[in-house]
């Protein structure tokens, strides 16, 4: 059983970062890959960014330039680092585990999903 925890949320500033980390109990980390997808309000999830277990990474448009994903099998964590955030990038971000890397970037998660952390952006 997979169980993804996130963590790292929270209030900043337009042009601050944050680094938000998803934990993947329960299962190899080399048997999925890992992504983070947003959400806001009366909206579904969209996807932000994504890495195969060989390391391979997928953003959204954007996020390119601003985010970076990086993942680390010894501790079965994904992590997101987050610069200069934007009001737009405000809401509530999902880790999510499927078994191939376009799973994610389609939007078609095959696997898990973690329950969620917000991220507030205001000044």
């Amino acid at each position: 059983q997979v169980r993804l925890v996130e963590s790292g949320g929270g209030l900043v500033r337009p042009g601050d970062s944050l680094n938000l980390s998803c934990v993947n109990s329960g299962s190899s980390f080399s048997r999925y890959a890992m992504g983070w997808f947003h959400q806001t309000p009366g909206k579904s999830r969209e996807f932000v960014a994504a890495i195969s277990w060989h390391g391979i990474r997928r953003y959204s448009d954007s996020a390119k330039g601003r985010f970076t994903i990086t993942g680390d099998s010894d501790k079965n964590t994904v992590q997101l680092q987050m610069n200069g955030l934007k009001p737009e990038d405000a809401g509530i971000y999902h880790c999510a585990a499927s078994p191939m890397l376009s799973d994610l970037v389609g939007g078609q998660v095959n696997g898990y999903w973690g329950q969620g952390i917000e991220v507030s952006v205001s000044a």
